[in-house]
């Protein structure tokens, strides 16, 4: 018995995915630069889960094209948590130079930006197992980030 409620605890961590979860994972990048942690927002995380919702029909990396930064990620197979989305997006900071404020040739690294642009203060994030089996994730910024020619911190 104590095997099966092993395995179910680690089931559960495995799914994490509420607000918390979240932020955890924006905040430890944030916090190695030295920028505030993100706040959840109800209003901002709303927004994020009816666009997450529209896209549970195709789980297209589409971005919602409204008021507030965004991250969109994608992936196939629904074992896909918050903090790898936030970890996908973080690992681009090994392509960016912060002296320079660029990205290395070819390289994308505005997602990483937006988790630690330094202006942005609430945070709102939405998963969804889409209908082909895939999962999306979308996390949204208030006030948004990446404007050209600033540094994110």
């Amino acid at each position: 018995m104590m095997c099966v409620m092993g395995l179910a605890l680690v089931h559960i961590s495995l799914a994490q995915n509420n607000p918390q979860d979240f932020l955890d994972a924006h905040n430890v990048a944030r916090n190695e630069v030295g920028v505030s942690p993100l706040a959840w927002d109800d209003d901002v995380a709303t927004y994020a889960q009816t666009y997450a919702n529209k896209r549970m029909a195709d789980c297209s990396l589409t971005h919602s094209g409204g008021q507030y930064g965004e991250n969109i990620f994608e992936g196939s197979g629904a074992e896909y948590t918050a903090a790898d989305a936030v970890d996908l997006w973080v690992s681009e900071k090994q392509d960016y130079d912060y002296n320079t404020n660029s990205c290395a040739t070819g390289k994308e690294c505005g997602h990483y930006t937006q988790v630690v642009w330094s202006n942005s203060a609430r945070l709102g994030c939405a998963r969804v197992n889409c209908n082909n089996g895939g999962v999306f994730i979308t996390c949204n910024y208030d006030p948004p980030g990446n404007y050209n020619g600033q540094r994110p911190y």
